[in-house]
């Protein structure tokens, strides 16, 4: 979930009086397809097809491209009305609604400890999590993310893992009585999230296993997760039975597929023969501008989803 991809709210405002017009709306109620569709639910995000209007435009523009799903961290704080045309577009062009963030962490004030045992935070993520039901439901969306808060420096890890474990209990509650999956997201500490509490993908598995809750499961970003641990597909391997959710970016400079070191090919392949079902978030951004970097980015997605 990195920061610099977060659409300015700016940006979400053009998106909205450009995505919201007659025109759009009658691309999105199109269904023709100009490509074929991708084996796998790669979720594109607002931004990566950014030259073709607004945010209703480019859902269209994706699902034209063969892509069968979308992805939006900030969805719940977009206003209703954006998020009811965002869900309308979806339904309209069949595509899969992906993760939307159930409780956005203060990332500058590093907060909130919910291993500290203050439940004043404990309890703020449950109220937010609670509010993002709606609108899940607005967009038929059946994952929504959840970061697990940073680490408290006065408290053994042990003990700020256990009380993860009871919220995440509290939470996987209030997931399951509205047929939701909560998706925990490990983050690195070296590039991006330093003192984040949740950092590999066995640390969520654990966390999850403690948890033991269908509606808690665990988010694997491998961008996140070569960076912190590298040896991927094993780690995906052993902790397979809690990952619920998958999103791609290339390390260094986490953009499309083939501009770094992570070897997408072999793990889509690796996913298709586990039958992985689920979206695979387009986590990153385009490494060329404009409408060349559009271009580029279905291009490394083609040759990634190739057999």
């Amino acid at each position: 979930m990195p920061r610099h991809l977060t659409p300015s709210r700016r940006s979400v405002l053009a998106g909205t009086l450009a995505g919201l017009g007659a025109a759009s709306y009658a691309r999105a109620a199109g269904t023709s397809r100009n490509a074929a569709r991708f084996a796998l639910k790669f979720a594109p995000h607002e931004g990566s097809f950014a030259s073709r209007g607004g945010l209703i435009e480019q859902i269209a523009y994706a699902a034209d491209q063969g892509f069968t799903a979308w992805e939006d961290n900030e969805a719940a704080a977009r206003p209703v009305a954006e998020q009811e045309a965002m869900g309308k577009a979806l339904r309209q062009r069949g595509m899969t609604m992906g993760v939307l963030v159930a409780s956005m962490p203060k990332w500058g004030q590093y907060r909130p400890l919910l291993g500290s045992g203050d439940r004043a935070e404990q309890d703020a993520m449950l109220a937010d999590i609670r509010r993002s039901v709606d609108v899940a439901k607005r967009l038929d969306a059946k994952w929504m993310t959840v970061v697990t808060g940073f680490m408290d420096p006065k408290v053994p890890v042990d003990i700020q893992t256990a009380r993860v474990i009871e919220v995440m209990r509290r939470a996987g509650d209030i997931a399951a009585q509205n047929g939701l999956i909560l998706v925990m997201e490990p983050l690195n500490t070296i590039t991006n999230h330093p003192n984040i509490f949740m950092r590999t993908i066995p640390q969520g598995y654990a966390i999850a296993t403690g948890v033991a809750n269908p509606a808690v499961k665990v988010l694997a970003d491998l961008y996140h997760a070569q960076i912190q641990a590298g040896n991927l597909i094993p780690t995906l391997e052993t902790c397979w039975s809690e990952v619920a959710y998958i999103q791609f970016g290339d390390n260094p400079g986490r953009l499309e597929p083939s501009t770094g070191e992570i070897n997408h090919h072999n793990i889509v392949r690796w996913l298709k023969g586990r039958r992985y079902d689920g979206v695979i978030g387009m986590e990153h951004g385009n490494s060329l501008a404009g409408r060349a970097g559009e271009d580029r980015l279905i291009a490394a997605y083609r040759e990634i989803d190739a057999p």
